[in-house]
């Protein structure tokens, strides 16, 4: 006879590693390129933009990356940090869907709700 809470526990325990890795990665992986962006503009000495502009839009973002610019690379690693916390929220979500947990998957979709309204009153004013 299989014990559903063991079951449940080490599917738990094996969530919380995948997502610990996912926020571990993604934090280094955003810390790596704001070091290559922040490299890039000591070395050239220039931010790819006129004054003290910088790409705010993502298609500005990934313009700037194909042209080296190294406000746009900043950027680029910044939106990283910023999305590794949704992606966990997302994994949360698929997660508890997975285990039929509604209460828990109804939280979550809220959240992502409210976080995806704040990303579009940011990128509209």
């Amino acid at each position: 006879m299989v014990d559903n809470k063991s079951t449940t526990d080490e599917e738990m325990h094996r969530v919380e590693a995948i997502v610990s890795t996912l926020l571990r990665i993604g934090v280094l992986l955003s810390a790596a390129i704001i070091l290559i962006g922040l490299l890039l503009l000591m070395f050239t000495g220039t931010s790819g933009y006129p004054g003290t502009t910088y790409p705010t839009t993502l298609t500005a973002i990934f313009d700037g990356i194909a042209q080296f610019k190294p406000y746009a690379i900043v950027m680029f690693g910044l939106f990283c940090l910023i999305l590794t916390p949704v992606l966990r929220v997302l994994v949360s979500f698929v997660t508890f869907l997975k285990e039929k947990d509604y209460l828990y998957v109804a939280i979550t979709a809220i959240v992502l709700i409210i976080l995806t309204i704040s990303f579009l009153i940011g990128t509209t004013g």
